[in-house]
């Protein structure tokens, strides 16, 4: 199948595949006349490519964990290790997201009790703090 097809069924788009096959997560195919003639199995690929990519696994990530995948009697150890350490980047990230959360909430709720040309929001992002004393 061509590539606009390929990207078609996977949701990828050329110039992503492309990149995939230039850092070696999807082997380049075999040409049919002047176009690459990609497989079935490169479908499977790209989607577990993107699957992995959604999920926050690194390229380097999931290129070892499609070199685990074919393998007969897989012992999960390696990708179990793997998937934990992503785990707790999300975790982290979902912690960060609920300090952010706290601040806007805090901010947001701010903005409603102040008066006289102060802006909690922009007096943050500014850097300062609020100062309730007059001038």
């Amino acid at each position: 199948m061509k590539i606009g097809k390929l990207s078609a069924q996977t949701g990828c788009k050329i110039e992503t595949i492309r990149y995939y096959e230039r850092v070696g997560l999807i082997a380049a195919p075999p040409r049919k006349g002047t176009y690459r003639d990609y497989s079935p199995a490169d479908v499977d690929t790209l989607r577990f490519i993107r699957r992995g990519r959604e999920l926050g696994f690194s390229l380097d990530e999931i290129r070892t964990l499609l070199s685990l995948a074919p393998r007969q009697n897989i012992h999960c150890d390696e990708v179990q290790q793997i998937a934990k350490r992503q785990l707790a980047s999300v975790q982290i990230k979902i912690a960060d997201l609920g300090e952010m959360e706290k601040a806007l909430t805090s901010m947001i709720e701010q903005c409603g009790e102040m008066s006289g040309g102060y802006c909690p929001v922009i007096q943050s992002l500014a850097g300062k703090q609020y100062d309730p004393s007059p001038l």
